[in-house]
């Protein structure tokens, strides 16, 4: 189920009823939840559960749900397997036929999408980066053919690095929002381009979890039909009908097809 990526209040009625009637609550960091579950009055063992020990951890979780148990599974922040342990255990149980229920909540990378003002009709979640930067760069330049916007989650320590070698393959001039300490109090989003933040943020000593969200690539531009038109007005004037949509539709991009239905009315053959 997911928890409060930072403000407390943004954990939903249902969860605080479902932590405080299962059985045992499996966590990824005991000292982080225990803080967060006592704030919240809620007293129940809690399992670490986490990806160095997800193998042992979660074969005794497993145990618990064959013997009846209800076992919740939350993560430091937000929600469970989006960049946080839990895939595992969710594929194990469903193998054993074991029920899950997911209990929806916040989550930055979306959270972060809503308040970027960048286009959310399509994304694309890519999660955390390689940390070295040959590495990095190779991640990025898979995503060059991506049409909608990418979310990156980023550590702070990075985010001038990463802001560059972005740059570098996508392009200085790619719209890019970052997102910090959402629902914290010093939460902020800064657009800009690739390369304007590359460079505010360079040499600056970042705090807090950073969401990346770089927009898509811009699209070239298709003419307008009047400027096509004038485009056309004048070549038919020296060329063919024919010569004249081919040399057109080269130079403006238009499709063939277009440029020709255009010559077709202006030149009154389409009656």
């Amino acid at each position: 189920m997911a928890t409060p990526i930072g403000h407390l209040g943004d954990i939903t009625l249902r969860a605080l009823v479902t932590l405080a009637g299962v059985e045992a609550i499996a966590c990824e960091d005991t000292r982080v939840s225990g803080g967060m579950l006592t704030k919240y009055g809620i007293k129940k063992p809690l399992v670490p559960y986490h990806d160095h020990n997800a193998d042992a951890a979660g074969a005794k979780i497993l145990e618990r749900l064959q013997a009846g148990e209800a076992v919740a599974l939350i993560s430091d922040a937000g929600m469970p397997l989006v960049s946080d342990p839990g895939f595992r255990l969710v594929a194990a149980c469903r193998e054993q036929g074991l029920a899950v229920i997911v209990i929806p909540g916040a989550n930055a990378a979306l959270t972060a999408l809503a308040g970027a003002g960048l286009p959310s009709d399509q994304f694309h979640f890519a999660g955390f980066l390689p940390p070295k930067a040959a590495a990095r760069r190779s991640a990025i330049a898979g995503f060059t053919a991506v049409s909608g916007t990418l979310i990156f989650y980023e550590a702070p320590q990075r985010l001038a690095e990463s802001l560059a070698d972005m740059a570098a393959v996508l392009g200085g001039s790619r719209h890019v929002a970052v997102a910090r300490e959402l629902t914290k109090l010093f939460e902020e989003t800064r657009r800009g381009t690739l390369a304007e933040l590359a460079e505010f943020y360079a040499g600056q000593d970042v705090k807090g979890e950073i969401v990346i969200l770089v927009a898509p690539a811009a699209e070239t531009a298709t003419p307008v039909v009047a400027d096509v038109a004038s485009m056309l007005k004048e070549a038919l004037t020296t060329q063919s009908l024919r010569d004249a949509v081919n040399s057109v539709s080269i130079i403006s991009g238009v499709k063939k097809k277009d440029v020709y239905d255009l010559a077709l009315r202006l030149t009154g053959k389409d009656e």
